[in-house]
């Protein structure tokens, strides 16, 4: 199948982070997911502390190599795009658990996000060990 794909953001990202920092520091900082005010009915539900999915686009990689070497580092033996976290993917989807810190209207600010200020929100979803984890039969 290589029919395009339409996502339409849901919200965007604000965060101190305007261009390339190393995702560690990135997830140590407070962001906020700002989602849109005729979304923000979806947001019921979601609570403090809770960890959640973020689903964002990476809006300012162009480009992307099927082989890399993981965080940019020529050390690190070389790797095919879809075994790393890199941002230069064919299609720049960036995922990430976040832990809220606080819901207000159509806002969480949330911890361990390592998206750019004004990254493309395309989905959020609970985190639940039991469908975002192997189950024990799935193990090698």
């Amino acid at each position: 199948m290589t029919e395009p794909i339409t996502c339409i953001p849901i919200g965007h990202v604000e965060s101190q982070f305007t261009e390339y920092a190393p995702s560690d520091e990135m997830r140590q900082q407070r962001s906020r997911v700002v989602v849109r005010e005729d979304l923000a009915p979806g947001l019921m539900g979601l609570a403090t502390g809770q960890d959640i999915l973020v689903l964002f686009h990476f809006h300012r990689a162009s480009g992307y190599e099927l082989q890399l070497h993981p965080r940019h580092d020529p050390q690190r033996p070389l790797r095919g795009v879809f075994a790393t976290r890199s941002q230069y993917r064919p299609n720049g989807i960036g995922a990430t658990v976040a832990r809220i810190v606080e819901v207000a209207g159509n806002v969480l600010t949330v911890t361990g996000l390592d998206a750019q200020d004004g990254s493309p929100v395309l989905d959020l979803k609970p985190y639940a060990p039991d469908f975002d984890s192997p189950r024990e039969g799935d193990k090698p």
